[in-house]
């Protein structure tokens, strides 16, 4: 029987083309590119333009790239923020377009990885349950912890996109809440950042026909 594409591209060993920056793991885009080209020739990639014709979209704020990755018919998209080296997103006014590119690549390898090259890079994360943080006594926390609770949480962007698509395709999460619940609650985004989460939620719903 024939292996699917996720199946010839997930048992490709990706670890002598990884790197570890600033808690983020990373895989080379031309190298990936040049896998999935030699396996399946006929794929390609799309980077989103906004109605502006940029390759980046933006809520006034900050800005974060939209791409996709075709192969056999079938395409991944993946959004992801244009961030600084401390992978926080960077205000528009600062941004450049070596910025925006590192994230295009970024956002493309990441794409790649959702038809299976490299997928087990991102293994273990999934829409977090907020109800498990709930669960926890409230006299075991210390006070210290909970009043941090208010300031915003670092978030990976994997766990990010599964929000955001989430909540488009108007999933629950395991708690019962919204995934912009979930995602308030778990991770107390600042207003730019939940502006930034919305905006990408109604760009993939514009994108796949959920409006």
């Amino acid at each position: 029987m024939e292996k699917s594409v996720f199946e010839v591209l997930n048992a490709i060993d990706c670890s002598e083309h990884i790197e570890k920056k600033n808690g983020l793991t990373y895989l080379s885009w031309a190298w990936a590119w040049q896998i999935l080209k030699k396996h399946y020739p006929a794929s390609t990639y799309t980077i989103y333009e906004d109605a502006m014709g940029r390759n980046f979209h933006t809520d006034g704020r900050t800005c974060w790239v939209k791409t996709g990755v075709c192969v056999e018919g079938i395409e991944h998209i993946e959004y992801l923020p244009v961030m600084d080296f401390r992978n926080a997103s960077i205000l528009l006014d600062k941004v450049t377009s070596f910025d925006v590119n590192k994230a295009i690549q970024r956002s493309l390898t990441k794409a790649v990885a959702r038809h299976g090259l490299g997928l087990y890079i991102y293994a273990g994360e999934d829409l977090p349950d907020a109800a498990d943080e709930e669960k926890r006594p409230a006299a075991s926390r210390p006070v210290q912890q909970v009043q941090a609770a208010a300031q915003p949480k670092a978030i990976s962007i994997d766990v990010l996109n599964k929000y955001i698509i989430g909540q488009a395709e108007g999933k629950p999460c395991k708690s019962g809440k919204s995934c912009r619940q979930a995602y308030i609650d778990g991770y107390a985004p600042t207003r730019e950042m939940l502006a930034t989460f919305d905006a990408a939620v109604a760009d993939y719903k514009v994108n796949n026909n959920l409006m």
